[in-house]
């Protein structure tokens, strides 16, 4: 994947440029210090994916994404912050955003969701409380990948994330952002609400 970062913090974006360097699939071809050189080189390069802090000088992420989406770029976005902001991720949620991720996100999760993003699957929001997120409209977010139902059914089973991950050969952390997913896409607060309310749907 041809990747853009953006991240005013130097020490931040030259380790994630490292990090991501060492990766086979991901190929970082440019490097943003604030949002409008973020954006002038998304329009430049058109890259497949857009890595891009929340809190940036000039133009933040969420102004960034804005920008994008008003001149019809569907390119996948993900948002990386140091805080956990509710507001920043709900607004990054309605704008069309992939996933909202704190920095302290472990890298192999960060990879899945670069991949999940490029892929076109459902938004992985790990900061958005389950009541607000149910009030963005967007029936996507009622779609489960065919991943998630394979959690969902694991769920139902009474199964724990670490056994979950140890039957589907994943990251703990990973399943744990799918059950985030889950959880957000059904509107629920906890695992037992979830299995209810799918069981109501149908999906199990």
């Amino acid at each position: 994947m041809r990747l853009l970062l953006a991240d005013d913090q130097t020490l931040v974006r030259q380790g994630l440029l490292r990090l991501l360097s060492l990766a086979p699939d991901v190929e970082v071809v440019a490097e943003a210090a604030d949002g409008e050189e973020a954006l002038t080189l998304a329009r430049r390069l058109r890259p497949d994916l857009l890595l891009l802090d929340v809190r940036m000088p000039q133009l933040d992420g969420l102004g960034v994404l804005r920008t994008l989406r008003a001149e019809g770029d569907e390119t996948p976005v993900v948002l990386l912050s140091t805080f956990s902001d509710e507001n920043a991720a709900l607004s990054g949620l309605r704008l069309g955003a992939h996933s909202y991720l704190l920095k302290d996100v472990h890298f192999d999760d960060l990879l899945h969701t670069l991949q999940a993003a490029l892929n076109g699957e459902p938004q992985v929001y790990t900061s958005v409380p389950r009541h607000l997120a149910s009030e963005v409209n967007d029936s996507k977010l009622w779609d489960l990948t065919a991943r998630e139902h394979e959690i969902l059914r694991l769920m139902a089973g009474g199964y724990s994330n670490k056994q979950i991950a140890l039957v589907v050969d994943l990251q703990e952390g990973t399943v744990k952002n799918h059950v985030s997913s889950i959880l957000l896409k059904l509107g629920v607060h906890d695992r037992t609400r979830a299995v209810l309310k799918a069981l109501e749907m149908g999906l199990l």
